[in-house]
This record gives structure tokens, sequence and C-alpha cells, in this order.
């Protein structure tokens, strides 16, 4: 759509590389600085959707930024700065190949898994007579293969990590715990918003001296997943779905006309008003997870507006 960032082709000072993630495009400066831009594109089911949402790199920067500085006294991060409502610039840092994944409650893939019958999901155990959307007795950590090339993202246990020497005992016990804190405090920030924190994803990665720290993004709803904490036990007692706070109303929508990143399947076409709507519940997610309220940054010219803005804090 106009006035969205879909793809960039920025040339900065000292630039090395460029990485094309899913919804994230990183300059690598020099030998030790990343600039990381949150584009308005739009993944789920690890496919990005034809047409990006207004705004929603913008939120996502923005909630990231904020739960980072939010939790900076428990996990050091990767953030030098935040020079535009879309981008972070941050120390360059060589990424953990796993995906931290952890899971308070039985919803999303782990309900999809539950309900074909398995109870282990990467080697953590899922007790019988849950349905969806209850509460696990303790939250589980169900890693993933971090996937090159916009494959999809592979479950894989504890035991394979360190059998194949993808992350060190050490370095996975660190991984552990961070992950554990991270999601207990972002709880916390939930709750006192009115909200859960279902479950999310954090990433990891180790700067130039060694020291590991969280990078990307971390307790946005593209990354996790919330429900309103009010009428959550009524709702789950009649056995309703569950009022959420994430993007997972996009994947039912998708679901719902036929389309789960399944070969030979048909991304579904989004009109105008379908953007829209999405862009508003982003809006209402940024505003229900951080209690502040949003501002629309200006669209006239993204473009040169993130330029001008990544350009002076490089100078600087």
């Amino acid at each position: 759509m106009k006035n969205t960032i879909n793809n960039t082709a920025f040339n900065f000072p000292g630039q090395k590389s460029v990485y094309k993630g899913k919804v994230r495009e990183v300059y690598s400066i020099g030998d030790d600085i990343l600039v990381m831009i949150a584009t308005d594109r739009l993944s789920a089911f690890d496919i990005v959707m034809p047409k990006q949402i207004p705004y929603k790199g913008q939120i996502l920067n923005q909630i990231a930024s904020k739960m980072m500085d939010a939790t900076k006294d428990i996990v050091p991060n990767w953030i030098l700065g935040i020079p535009d409502p879309n981008v972070a610039v941050g120390h360059l840092c060589k990424p953990f190949k796993v995906e931290m994944v952890i899971r308070g409650y039985l919803s999303g893939h782990a309900a999809r898994e539950y309900k074909i019958g398995k109870r282990m999901l990467c080697g953590a155990p899922m007790p019988n007579g849950m349905i969806e959307n209850d509460k696990f007795p303790e939250p589980i950590i169900t890693p993933s293969t971090k996937a090159d090339d916009g494959d999809h993202d592979e479950d894989i246990t504890r035991e394979e990590i360190l059998s194949t020497g993808i992350v060190s005992k050490e370095d996975y016990e660190i991984l552990e715990k961070y992950t554990l804190d991270l999601f207990q405090r972002g709880t916390e920030i939930a709750a006192a918003r009115g909200l859960i924190l279902v479950d999310t994803k954090y990433e990891f990665g180790k700067t130039k001296s060694g020291e590991i720290v969280l990078i990307d993004e971390i307790h946005t709803p593209d990354s996790s997943r919330y429900f309103y904490a009010d009428g959550y036990e009524e709702r789950q007692s009649r056995g309703e779905a569950q009022k959420q706070l994430s993007k997972e109303f996009v994947r039912q929508w998708l679901i719902a006309n036929g389309f789960q990143g399944l070969k030979g399947q048909q991304v579904p076409e989004m009109s105008n008003e379908k953007i829209n709507e999405i862009s508003e519940r982003y809006i209402e997610l940024y505003e229900n997870i951080t209690g502040e309220t949003f501002i629309k940054s200006d669209l006239t010219n993204i473009s040169d507006r993130i330029e001008r803005n990544v350009l002076d804090f490089l100078n600087k």
C-alpha cells in the first residue's frame, strides 16, 4: 500500500551488508554496528503477505524498544538508540541459531499439536486432560531452529541442541535462565495492563567481546500472544475462545479463508478494508501492551525520513 515500508535500499556510510528477514531489514555498518529497520510487511505461517500494514513497523519497533528498556536489568541487550520510529541501532552480534520459545498456556502451535494427540513438544511434557488455552502447571520452553531464507522454523529439543552443538551446554543454560526470567518480567508487565502473556519467543546473540545479549524484538504482538485477563476464567469454563491481543487474529482469518502456509495454498486477497482493520488492531495492541496512546508518525515520505534520521544518529 501507499505510505508503507515494504523493501528498503539504503546505502549508509561504512555499510558492509544487508540482511532481509520476513519483516525486518538489517544493515551492517562497519564491524560493530547494526541498523535494524522494522518494515510494514506482515508475515503469518512463515509466509510474507503481499500487502503491507500501515504503522505496523513503527508499532513493533516501539514496543520492542520499550520492553528492552524494561528488562535491561535482567539481561543486557543490543540496542544503542532509536533514531526513528521504525529503526533501532545497536551492537553487531552473532545470533544463536535457536529461538527460545516459552509457553505459559496451551495455545497456538502447542494447542494444534495437542489436538492431534501429541503430549510432548520439543521434549517438554504437556499434561493430559487439558483444553485449549489452559494454563500449564509451569511455563515450558519449546525451542525452534532459526530458519534461513524464509524457510519454516523447526521444533527442536534441548537434547538435540546440545548433542549437535548448535549451542554449548554452558551457553544454553544461560539462555534458559534468561528466557524464564524475561517471561516472568513480561508476565508481570502484562498483568499490570490487565493482560496475560500467553507465550513468546526470545532471540539472543553474542557481542564481539563474548557477552550474551538479547537481540531482535521482545513482547510484541508479532513475537508474543496475549489474552485479556478480564473474563479469562469465565471463557475457559464455558469452553469459549479467549479474547486475544496478538496477530493470531490474522492467522485465524487466513485459516478461515483456506490458508495455513501449506504447499499449493494461495494467500487470500486482503481488501483495503481488511488492511485498515489489521492496522487498527495493531494500534489497539500497542496501546494495551504499553498503556500509552499511539502517536502516528509522518508517512509523507518514510524512506527519506528514515535515511535522514539514521544518518544523523550515525554521524553523532
